[in-house]
């Protein structure tokens, strides 16, 4: 099993893209079977009995807020009680996921949240003021999309191998951006020049959009970034769109070949979104706000309005989630240490 598949889903043309997420899911493939057969919760359970919030860690317009807010109305009305977005942003998305840590383990909040507060920040910071591996329970891993290498047309490179061409011939020379220090795009590129033996000038920015118009106002050659803020620009031929992190080509970026087709086999970086809860609350809670999420993520208006926003849907077990966290700390703390990496 790669991915949760079923009428209507259509996940199963994802299946290879997004490796770390096939093992993750295929690992915890049992538990998702024993999920799935389980029976519904006693009539006598009144969770929920009133509203529950979802706190996302990042502002209104944000991916995972657009992303949640196709999951609670269909949420609430699979639960019976309303489920309502609280918006929490704040030093990279660990404010609002530190929150959801912190609450009551009742089943009245939960999150969603991204690979940086969830996991790789573990191995970025000194300390944090949560453990994700200790304070929350993973529910599901929603969405996952891939990062996209963009460049300043006026560069005159159409391709990955182009682009590195360049940079080795001006070593120390060309800028890239990145949505912060630690971060999904700034990981990625640092990835990158270990992998092509680069030598980029890095500089943060507050968001994607930020960066974007940075490279039109050409004051940095590119840098990784997510589809939805990029590729607006690129189809207008504004940015130049080089490659895509997955390591096949993506349904949301068909027409985009993959920087591991251009000579870095296995590149691969994912912007996922995981549905969190606090640790502690009662795994029957946990296992229904799951097997919901999964159900509402399989259906085709939801998959459909994730692929518009160059999301793809998956859906999985709880300890799927749990298993990538791990994963991608381990993975790109050995990135974060090659590169020596610090929390800006």
């Amino acid at each position: 099993m790669n991915y949760v598949t079923g009428p209507g889903c259509g996940t199963a043309k994802l299946r290879g893209r997004f490796p770390l997420l096939k093992r993750a899911i295929a690992l915890a493939a049992g538990g998702f079977v024993a999920l799935a057969l389980a029976p519904a919760a006693p009539a006598q359970d009144k969770w929920p009995a009133r509203p529950i919030r979802m706190i996302v860690p990042f502002p209104p317009g944000s991916s995972p807020d657009l992303i949640a807010r196709m999951l609670t109305d269909r949420l609430g009305a699979a639960l019976g009680q309303p489920v309502v977005v609280e918006n929490k942003p704040g030093a990279g998305g660990m404010v609002g996921t530190g929150q959801v840590a912190k609450a009551a383990p009742d089943g009245y909040t939960i999150g969603l949240s991204i690979p940086g507060p969830l996991a790789v920040n573990t191995v970025l910071m000194k300390s944090m003021e949560y453990d994700p591996f200790k304070e929350l329970a993973p529910i599901t891993v929603v969405a996952a999309s891939p990062n996209l290498l963009v460049v300043d047309p006026r560069l005159g490179v159409d391709s990955v191998q182009d682009f590195v061409k360049l940079a080795r011939s001006q070593p120390g020379k060309l800028n890239y951006g990145s949505v912060g220090n630690g971060s999904a795009s700034h990981l990625t590129m640092e990835l990158l020049k270990q992998r092509a033996g680069l030598d980029l000038v890095h500089v943060p920015y507050p968001g994607s959009p930020q960066v974007n118009t940075a490279i039109l106002n050409g004051q940095i050659a590119g840098g990784f970034v997510v589809p939805a803020t990029a590729m607006p620009l690129v189809q207008a031929g504004r940015l130049k769109a080089l490659g895509a992190t997955t390591t096949s080509r993506s349904v949301v970026l068909p027409g985009t070949p993959t920087i591991a087709e251009q000579g870095f086999a296995g590149f691969e970086s994912t912007a996922w979104i995981g549905a969190v809860a606090p640790a502690r609350t009662p795994p029957r809670i946990v296992d229904r706000l799951s097997e919901e999420l999964v159900r509402i993520i399989r259906s085709d208006d939801v998959r459909q309005r994730m692929i518009a926003i160059y999301f793809q849907p998956v859906g999985t077990a709880p300890e799927a989630l749990r298993i990538l966290m791990r994963g991608e700390a381990d993975r790109w703390g050995k990135v974060i240490k090659a590169a020596g990496v610090k929390p800006g």
